[in-house]
């Protein structure tokens, strides 16, 4: 359950939900252990982030706004194995286009490793770090198990001296990759594993991407981390459940350093999405294979995905929201991510008619070479979007589906000798139709009711159908992606037996020959509209062009999904 405290605003009597961290920071400042907020997001740059980031990104964010605080973007780049400079630009992007402001408080934990190393050499002077010369297999050996406790690391009684000469050593490159650490002295029999004297540095004859090769030594995150934070006078350092266990190793090396006022970490539990890929493992593999286009393919959740593929800030914060804070760990359903952006978007875009899989509509007794402006709403919810102008002619393009030759029962669109309204103009009535070689229809013959025009007050009859149109001659010609799940939701994301992904064979379609009104013609990337029965639809900022738009659906329009009740 979610642990949250109820308190009163006596000003306007609204009742304010706070969660558990809220109530904690409330704790430090009533009590003067601390006299400000000031919190940090630290992400490895070793990837896209992805949509559980965004709740991280957005909580530190979200809690130094509250409480007049200040916030912190920090990269953790302390293993160059995996970093590039590639992915730290599309966090600084991600993090920005969320709304979260780091203002001139932008840092790498690299900028600190003097500090760390002067940090290392303390705690040797302090007796309470030894140079080790176990290989990794020996460490993991001797470390025990969650039930065994470890044994003595027969190096952890070298002298303070030797210890001096050794991490030094190892700093100005005496020795190859793995073949000393340096640990933290500790206690081998701790029941917290992570307490078992954990390494606090390796050897690493590694380029970085920001400090080059000065560096043949790396500190461990488990060392850097709380340095980092008491460095920039964090406050409240906000992580996720997993680092639970290592908070003893966290506050022993801001105690030992004796740093004042040193940080504190508080965890909370990870947004987890139901059915979605979120291993960067994976997601380089998918990339590698080319199987997506890029880690902002838009049928990913990295935070570039999304964004790309129509997603707006305000909608992930909704989520965000939505999800809550809490100690337990749960799941989301990808549906709810999608009721949020529709939410956001339904009363902001316009509607526009698009016709995706197009045969050609011939009204048979309108004048040929006339042409006259008909008025459309650009959102039915809300007017002050105001109205905007499609030409209207002989020669129209209507959906596929619009249109069948022995309807059903209960179909009210259009087929031979049935009525139906065209959306913004005219009744016509299907007086016959066209078929290629292989019986495909290619054309609709219709005749129109001049009388029966939108606005008109017409009201002799009445019809049960109405469809969208795009004139002829005037269209704009695009490309539309359509989208469903990455992977198969049916047999899960992994594959038991090999752990490989559960790929959906049908998770992108496009469609080469759709058609949009004119008023769309100019439209430029992240422009986004709804397009009428079809969903919501964003312009693609990588592949579409100014005489060639390509568009991604972001959502469909309708959803069986619905909020639970509080």
């Amino acid at each position: 359950m979610e642990n949250r405290e109820m308190t009163e605003n006596t000003e306007n009597k609204e009742v304010v939900s706070r969660n558990f961290i809220e109530m904690e920071i409330d704790r430090d400042l009533a009590e003067g252990k601390y006299d400000t907020v000031h919190t940090r997001f630290p992400p490895e740059p070793n990837g896209y982030l992805h949509i559980g980031h965004a709740k991280s990104i957005l909580l530190n964010y979200g809690l130094a706004q509250e409480y007049g605080g200040k916030f912190n973007m920090r990269f953790d780049d302390t293993n160059p194995t995996k970093e590039k400079m590639e992915f730290v630009e599309s966090i600084k992007k991600d993090i920005a286009w969320l709304g979260a402001d780091w203002e001139d408080r932008l840092f790498f934990a690299s900028d600190y490793f003097d500090q760390m190393y002067e940090g290392a050499v303390k705690l040797i002077r302090k007796g309470k770090a030894y140079v080790s010369d176990l290989s990794a297999d020996e460490i993991r050996e001797y470390r025990g198990t969650l039930t065994q406790p470890g044994k003595k690391d027969p190096y952890s009684d070298r002298s303070i001296e030797e210890n001096l000469e050794l991490f030094e050593n190892m700093k100005n490159g005496m020795y190859e990759d793995g073949a000393k650490v340096l640990r933290a002295k500790i206690d081998m029999a701790s029941p917290n594993i992570n307490m078992r004297d954990p390494i606090l540095y390796r050897v690493a004859h590694m380029t970085h991407h920001n400090t080059g090769d000065k560096w043949c030594i790396y500190p461990m995150y488990d060392f850097a981390h709380p340095i980092e934070d008491a460095i920039e006078g964090i406050t409240h350092s906000i992580c996720t459940l997993e680092f639970e266990d290592h908070r003893p190793l966290y506050n022993w090396v801001v105690t030992e350093l004796e740093y004042e006022k040193p940080p504190r970490q508080i965890e909370f539990a990870k947004l987890y999405l139901t059915n979605v890929v979120t291993g960067k493992r994976y997601i380089k593999k998918l990339v590698e294979d080319k199987i997506v286009d890029g880690w902002d393919d838009p049928r990913l959740v990295s935070i570039a995905a999304l964004r790309r593929r129509g997603y707006t800030p305000e909608s992930i914060k909704k989520f965000v929201e939505l999800c809550g804070v809490s100690k337990a760990n749960s799941s989301a359903e990808y549906a709810m991510l999608e009721y949020c952006v529709r939410e956001d978007l339904k009363l902001k875009k316009s509607r526009m008619m698009a016709v995706l899989d197009p045969i050609k509509l011939v009204i048979d007794n309108y004048p040929e070479d006339q042409k006259e402006m008909l008025e459309a709403a650009n959102n039915m919810e809300n007017p002050e979007l105001g109205t905007h102008q499609v030409p209207f002619g002989r020669e129209l393009y209507i959906e596929r589906e619009d249109f069948m030759e022995e309807p059903p029962k209960k179909y009210f669109r259009l087929f031979p000798g049935n009525e139906v309204r065209l959306m913004h103009a005219y009744f016509v009535k299907c007086v016959g139709f066209e078929k290629d070689e292989s019986g495909k229809v290619t054309v609709v013959h219709c005749t129109y009711d001049p009388a029966t025009k939108a606005g008109s007050g017409f009201s002799e009859r009445k019809v049960k159908g109405t469809i969208h149109w795009v004139p002829v001659k005037e269209a704009v010609k695009a490309t539309v992606r359509l989208y469903e799940n990455l992977v198969d939701e049916e047999k899960g994301v992994y594959n038991k037996e090999d752990g490989s992904l559960n790929l959906n064979p049908n998770s992108l379609t496009v469609l080469e020959n759709c058609y949009l009104e004119p008023a769309i013609a100019g439209a430029k990337a992240y422009d986004s509209f709804q397009f009428v029965r079809n969903g919501f639809f964003c312009v693609d900022y990588k592949d579409s062009r100014e005489d060639a738009l390509v568009f991604n659906r972001i959502v469909s329009l309708k959803s069986s999904f619905k909020l639970p009740k509080a």
